[in-house]
C-alpha cells in the first residue's frame, strides 16, 4: 500500500478492504460513524501516515556493513601528552579554581560557577569534601597568604552586585582559617579588602609574588572593543595588574601601596598600578622558581594573549589587541607598547586561559614551563623562557575539556579545571606509545574509502543522505551531507553497524567512535575566456569530514582540484581560495572562500552543541526522497536498525490530530484515542515530520510564523555558541527550546557594541534600525554574525529578522505573528 491520502469525495484511493481502513491513520469512515463527524478536513487528510519501505531503503541497509572507511588516526603527529580524570569519585558542579592547601594534601576548590569555597579530605580521590564559604556573589579565584600556616588568611577574587553606577562590583576578600582548630572557618573574621566598579571584563585573579605582595587583575570593565576606554585611564583601577601590601596597611585601610610601584607620585595615575593595558585577564599565577607573574588575557577580534608580567608595562589594550593595531586613534598610557610573550589568532584559541609553571619532576621535558589552554577549544600549549627570549612554545595537548583553570596537588600532578556538570579534576598524562604501526591518514578525498568515484561525487553505497531543516548559512553554497556510521566486528569477525543515540532533541546526536560525517559545498563557479566571465557552472570546493575517534570529534577539509576529480587534504592552519561567483541576481562577484582550520572546525563544532550541528532531532525531523520515495529521516534511521522511534505514540498523536481537525469534541478526541489501536502495515515506515517530536522550520519557506523561523534560522546560525556553556559573556540563548520571551534577547542592552545605533538593544521591537542583532546580520568584518566561515551577508535572513523585528510593535515577546 502506498501513502494513504483522501481525495476531495472523502474516500482512501489506496484503502482496498475494510481491514485497511480500520487501521489507516485517516480513517473518515470511522471518524463520521463514531463521532457523527461530517468529514475530515483537508487539512487532516494531508497528514502524511505511512509508506512501503522503499527499495531504495532495502539496498541502502543490506550496504551499510559493506563500509571500509579508511579515516582512521590522525594526518598531524601526535601530541606528546593526554588528559585522564584523576580523583574520578570526586564530581562538582561547574568547578571554577583548585590549588594545594599549604602545608597539606588537601585541595581548596571553587565550584558551583564560582558560588562556593570547598575543601577536599586529607585524600582527595576519595571525593569526599567540605563547603568552607557560600557567596551571593561569584568567585573567581583564590590564593592563599604567604604565613598561611600560622595566620590562616585566604583571598578570593571575585564579582557582586553593588550601588556602583554599574551595579556591579569587584572584590578581593580575606577569610580567616584557625590553625590551631584544623583550619576551621573562623566566623565573622571576612572582610573586604579592595574593590572596584566593574560590570563586565573582571579580572579579580590574585597571588602574592615572592615579594610577598598581593597582584591583583582588573579588567577594563566592559564587555566589548573598551566601550568606556578605560583601556589606558590611568586614574582607574580598571584594565591593570595591581600590587597592594595587606601586611602592612596604611592607618584604617585594609592595604598599602608598595613605594617601589613604578607610577608612584605620577599625578592621574592610581598608585596600585603594577601594568596596565589588560582586556579581560583570566588567571593571574606567580612562577614558583623565578617569581615572575603570568596573565593570561582574553582577546576581542582575533588574537587571545599570555604576557610574562614585567614592572611598568603597557599591554596596550585598546589601542592593541595583544601585538596588533585596533583603535590607533586611542592615545597609549605613560609607557610603551609591550607585545605578548605568547599570542594565538582565533583560527587557533577563542578563550584564553592563563596556567601555571610546571615544577613537579614527573616531566622532565615540561620542568620550568609555562602551561596554559584555551576554553573554548581545549587545547593546551607550554612555553619555556630563556631570560627574556622564548626558548620554545609549541601545543602538547587537545582535549575535550572546558578549561578554565590549572593547579598544582600534593603528589606534583597538574591538574585541569573542567567547567562542566558535573565534571573533575583532570591530569596531565603522556600519551601512551603507540603499539602498532601508524596508519597512513587520506590525504586525497579518494583514499578515503567514503566514495566510490570521487569524480562525479559518487559517494560510497553505504553512506546515509540527508537533509536538515534549517540550514547553516554559508555563502549560498549548494550542499549535500552525508552520514558514513561506524561499523565494527562481532566476535566471529561478521560486519556489525554500530548505533546512535538520537535522544537529544535540540543538540547534536551521540555517535561511536569511528562515525565520519560528511558534507560537501558547491559554488556557482564561472568560468572565464580570455579574461572575460562565461557561464556559471556549479562545481565542488571543498568536502568536509567530521571524524569522531577516540571519544573525540575532529573536523578536515579537502580542498577540490580544478579538473574536479579529486580533493587534497587542507592543511591544519586553514586557506583561503577565490572564486569567481555568479549570484541568484545574475551578477558576477569574487568571493573568498574560507577553507577552516581544524580549530575553527571545533569553535562551531562545539561541546555546547554536542559536536555535530545538524544530526539532531529538530534538524532531521523531515522527509528525505530515497529511490524517489519521501520518507520520515528518523523513520529511516530506525528502519536501518541504528535508532529507535515510537511508532505506536506517532500514529496516535497523528490520529488525534485528525479528530481535533475534524472537529471532535474533547469527549469524543478521548473516546476515539482509547478505541484506537495504532498499527503500521508489515513493510511500511513512517512518512512526513513527526508531531511527537520537534522539528524546526525552513527559515527562507514562507508559511510558518515569522517568529519560528526566525528562531528556527537562529538556532541552526548562532545558538551553537549562543546557549548556556557556550562561552563568550552574551547572555542570549538562541536555543530553539528557549522561547523567544526568555531568550535574554528582546530589549536588552549589547554587551558587545551598539554599532553606533541610537539608543541600542539587541532587538527593538518595531525598530529594526536599533536592533543590534540584525545589524550584526547584515554587516561583514568586524562584528558580524554568524562570525566564522562567512563572506557574504544571508540577504534573505536580513529581510526575515528586519520583518519579525517590525512585527514585535504589536505584540508581545513569545506570541506567534
Amino acid at each position: 500500500m502506498g501513502r494513504c491520502r483522501v481525495p476531495g469525495d472523502g474516500t482512501h484511493s489506496t484503502c482496498q478492504n475494510a481491514e485497511q481502513k480500520m487501521n489507516c491513520l485517516c480513517r473518515t469512515a470511522v471518524l463520521s460513524t463514531v463521532f457523527g463527524l461530517v468529514a475530515v478536513t483537508a487539512q487532516a487528510a494531508d497528514l502524511p501516515t505511512t509508506v512501503a519501505v522503499p527499495e531504495a531503503v532495502k539496498t541502502l541497509k543490506k550496504n551499510l556493513s559493506t563500509l571500509k572507511s579508511h579515516v582512521v588516526g590522525r594526518p598531524d603527529p601526535p601530541l606528546p601528552y593526554v588528559v585522564e580524570p584523576i580523583y574520578p569519585k570526586l564530581s562538582l558542579d561547574n568547578p571554577m579554581f583548585v590549588m594545594l592547601q599549604p602545608g597539606s594534601t588537601r585541595l581548596l576548590f571553587i565550584d558551583r560557577g564560582g558560588k562556593r569555597l570547598c575543601r577536599t579530605s586529607d585524600d582527595p580521590a576519595t571525593g569526599k569534601y567540605e563547603v568552607l564559604h557560600t557567596s551571593d556573589g561569584i568567585q573567581y579565584s583564590l590564593c592563599t597568604h604567604p604565613n598561611f600556616l600560622k595566620n590562616g588568611l585566604i583571598y578570593l577574587g571575585g564579582d557582586r552586585k553593588s550601588k556602583t553606577p554599574s551595579g556591579k562590583e569587584c572584590t578581593v576578600i580575606e577569610l580567616t582559617l584557625d590553625p590551631r582548630k584544623g583550619f576551621a572557618v573562623v566566623d565573622g573574621a571576612e572582610r573586604v579588602i579592595l574593590s572596584w566598579d566593574s560590570n563586565g571584563h573582571n579580572g579579580a585573579a590574585i597571588g602574592f609574588g615572592h615579594d610577598g605582595m598581593l597582584y591583583v587583575t582588573s579588567g577594563d570593565g566592559t564587555s566589548d572593543s573598551d566601550t568606556n576606554v578605560t583601556g589606558q585611564k590611568m586614574d582607574l583601577l580598571l584594565a591593570k595588574v595591581l600590587r597592594i601590601d595587606v601586611d602592612k596597611p596604611d592607618k584604617g585601610k585594609t592595604y598599602s601601596v608598595p613605594v617601589d610601584n613604578p607610577f608612584v607620585g605620577m599625578k592621574g595615575v592610581r598608585p596600585e598600578t603594577w601594568a596596565f593595558g589588560l582586556r579581560n585577564p583570566w588567571r593571574l599565577s606567580v612562577d614558583p622558581l623565578t617569581g615572575d607573574i603570568w596573565v593570561g588575557n582574553n582577546g576581542q577580534d582575533l588574537w587571545e594573549q599570555i604576557y610574562r608580567v614585567r614592572k611598568g608595562d603597557n599591554f596596550g589594550w585598546s589601542v592593541y589587541e595583544g601585538s596588533h593595531p585596533f583603535y590607533l586613534q586611542r592615545k597609549l598610557g605613560p609607557a610603551p607598547h609591550v607585545k605578548p610573550t605568547f599570542e594565538h589568532p582565533h583560527s587557533e584559541a577563542r578563550s584564553m586561559t592563563g596556567g601555571v609553571v610546571y615544577t613537579a619532576k614527573t616531566f622532565k621535558d615540561l620542568y620550568g614551563a609555562y602551561i596554559y589552554g584555551d576554553y573554548s577549544t581545549g587545547k593546551i600549549w607550554a612555553g619555556k623562557m630563556d631570560g627574556d627570549k622564548v626558548a620554545w612554545h609549541k601545543e602538547i595537548a587537545d582535549t575535550t575539556l572546558q578549561l578554565v583553570g590549572f593547579g598544582h596537588d600534593a603528589d606534583g600532578n597538574m591538574l585541569l579545571v573542567d567547567y562542566r556538570k558535573p565534571a573533575t579534576f583532570y591530569a596531565l598524562r603522556r600519551a601512551p606509545v603507540a603499539t602498532s604501526p601508524r596508519r597512513k591518514f587520506p590525504r586525497q578525498l579518494s583514499h578515503t574509502g567514503l566514495f566510490e568515484s570521487v569524480k562525479g561525487h559518487r559517494v560510497h553505497s553505504a553512506l546515509i543522505p540527508y537533509r536538515v531543516n534549517s540550514p547553516l548559512w554559508s555563502d549560498g553554497a549548494h550542499k549535500q551531507r552525508y552520514i558514513a556510521l561506524a561499523v565494527s566486528q562481532d566476535k566471529e569477525g561478521r560486519p556489525v553497524v554500530q548505533k546512535i543515540n538520537t535522544g537529544n532533541a535540540t543538540r547534536g546526536w551521540s555517535f561511536p567512535d569511528g562515525t565520519v560525517v560528511v558534507k560537501s559545498f558547491g559554488l556557482n563557479v564561472v568560468r572565464r575566456a580570455n579574461d572575460r566571465p562565461m557561464r556559471g557552472a556549479r562545481r565542488w570546493v571543498e568536502t568536509r569530514l567530521l571524524h569522531r575517534q577516540q571519544g573525540e570529534w575532529v573536523g578536515y577539509s579537502y580542498r577540490w582540484n580544478d579538473e574536479q576529480t579529486d580533493a587534497v587534504l587542507v592543511n591544519s592552519d586553514g586557506k583561503d581560495q577565490a572564486f569567481d561567483v555568479l549570484g541568484d541576481d545574475g551578477a558576477v562577484r569574487e568571493l573568498t572562500w574560507h577553507y577552516p582550520s581544524r580549530s575553527e572546525c571545533m569553535v562551531c563544532h562545539s561541546r555546547a552543541a554536542e559536536y555535530v550541528l545538524g544530526l539532531s532531532t529538530v534538524q532531521m525531523n523531515r522527509d528525505h526522497a530515497h529511490g524517489g520515495v519521501a520518507v520520515n529521516q528518523l523513520s529511516l534511521l530506525a528502519e536501518l536498525g541504528v535508532s529507535s522511534v515510537a511508532t505506536a505514540e506517532e500514529l496516535k498523536a497523528r490520529y488525534k490530530r485528525q479528530l481535533e481537525d475534524a472537529g471532535a469534541n474533547a469527549d469524543a478526541v478521548k473516546r476515539g484515542l482509547a478505541e484506537y489501536k495504532p498499527e503500521v502495515p508489515s513493510g511500511h515506515m513512517l512518512a512526513g515530520r513527526l508531531l511527537t517530536k520537534g522539528a524546526l522550520v525552513d527559515p527562507y519557506v514562507v508559511g510558518e510564523s515569522l517568529e519560528l523561523r526566525v528562531r528556527s534560522y537562529l538556532h541552526a546560525n548562532c545558538a551553537q555558541c549562543h546557549v548556556a556553556a557556550g562561552g563568550g559573556n552574551a547572555q542570549i540563548e538562541l536555543n530553539f527550546s528557549t522561547p523567544i520571551a526568555k531568550a535574554k534577547l528582546v530589549d536588552v542592552k549589547p554587551l558587545h557594541g551598539g554599532f553606533k545605533l541610537k539608543n541600542p538593544r539587541l532587538v527593538v521591537p518595531g525598530a529594526p534600525e536599533r536592533s543590534v542583532l540584525l545589524k550584526r546580520l547584515e554587516i561583514r568584518g568586524r562584528g558580524q554574525m554568524p562570525q566564522l566561515a562567512t563572506m557574504l551577508a544571508d540577504r534573505r535572513a536580513v529581510s526575515l529578522v528586519e520583518e519579525w523585528i517590525k512585527s514585535l510593535s504589536s505584540q508581545k515577546p513569545g506570541e506567534a505573528k
